[in-house]
């Protein structure tokens, strides 16, 4: 039975076209191509003119893609896959081609111009610009995700033991990911113990747990597709002072108060200003250097940004992390992450674990 949701897509991505007067539209990329066609695969292309809607790949996905139920028609290739596209792009008769100029390799793009001889008109985001926007099926598997990875956290949150590092942590969360039946985490996960915590992407490492150590976690899986989100800073044992204390209240405060911001019609601006503003106020507004939240779907990082140079105005049935925090080189950090989803009125958190400063047992 046909999956109605993929041709309501392509539908859609048609009237792009029809508006940046292009006859046709191509995708390398694996996350565009997944939600046009379903398939999820590291190597495809796929080609959208005004009356066909066509899948490329090669042999080693020609079974799985030939179980799809998009409707959409599958060609196996052999050779140079790009190649192969230019060649579709050339016998569609299409004079005008849209590609994403951010979704494809310069080299790949020359690859296809050899056999299309028309032109390619580079169109921002075009197929991203339509994943902004949620499908209720969409946000089901979001959320599935994040339940996923919350349990797993909250399991192996119970094995924490003076001595463990950082990277053991890491991999055992990851490990109950893939147990508990997700694809793969939807980024390298970080776990980061003590003064260590002050790194906002830092990367596991040998580090040792000890009593009154910060453990900073940013983590999150695939599951069905789609990638979850969360972060969580806890303290093991004890709280290494009153400086922390008050920096974790400050920032699960921030994150409230950018919660509160969210609507439909909402600029991404505005709700980063709402946690930004409540730092800056408190002295911190240099520890508080990232953009307060991005879009979460089939990539972990999507449209829109919530950030100070954001244009995006958020609509409903998008899913967007809201993540402020706090850095102090030398002594540790601080940083809270919650899903939601955007509503007309507010929004509808997905992240179910508590946000209240929680001391781990030794």
């Amino acid at each position: 039975m046909q999956d109605h949701h993929y041709d309501e897509r392509i539908a859609a991505l048609r009237r792009q076209l029809e508006t940046c007067g292009c006859d046709a539209f191509f995708s390398v990329d694996p996350a565009d191509n997944a939600y046009l066609t379903g398939f999820f695969g590291s190597t495809s292309a796929v080609l959208v003119t005004p009356h066909t809607a066509r899948l490329l790949c090669d042999f080693r996905y020609q079974e799985q893609a030939a179980s799809l139920n998009s409707g959409i028609e599958v060609v196996t290739c052999s050779g140079n896959l790009d190649a192969r596209l230019g060649e579709h792009l050339r016998d569609s008769g299409a004079p005008r081609a849209a590609f994403d100029p951010g979704a494809i390799t310069v080299a790949r793009h020359d690859t296809v111009k050899t056999a299309f001889t028309g032109e390619t008109v580079p169109t921002a985001e075009m197929c991203r610009k339509l994943r902004e926007i949620k499908e209720p099926s969409e946000v089901e598997r979001v959320r599935a995700a994040s339940q996923l990875a919350e349990a797993a956290l909250e399991q192996v949150l119970s094995s924490l033991k003076c001595g463990m590092c950082e990277y053991e942590l890491a991999a055992s969360l990851e490990y109950e990911f893939r147990k508990r039946g997700a694809q793969r985490a939807s980024f390298d996960t970080i776990v980061l113990f003590g003064a260590r915590s002050s790194l906002p992407h830092g990367m596991p490492g040998p580090n040792p747990l000890k009593t009154g150590d910060i453990v900073l976690i940013d983590c999150g899986c695939v599951l069905d597709g789609y990638c979850s989100d969360l972060t969580r800073t806890f303290v093991f044992g004890r709280i290494p002072g009153d400086w922390f204390a008050d920096i974790y209240e400050c920032v699960r405060q921030a994150q409230d108060n950018a919660l509160k911001a969210v609507a439909s019609g909402v600029s991404a601006r505005s709700v980063d200003d709402a946690a930004r503003a409540f730092i800056a106020a408190a002295g911190h507004g240099d520890q508080f250097g990232h953009g307060t939240g991005h879009g979460v779907g089939l990539e972990i990082h999507e449209s829109p940004r919530l950030s100070a140079l954001s244009e995006a105005v958020l609509e409903a049935g998008m899913v967007v992390t809201v993540e402020p925090g706090i850095y102090l080189p030398g002594q540790g950090g601080v940083r809270i992450e919650d899903l939601l989803v955007v509503t007309e009125n507010g929004c509808d958190v997905l992240t179910e674990t508590p946000k209240e400063l929680r001391i781990l047992q030794v």
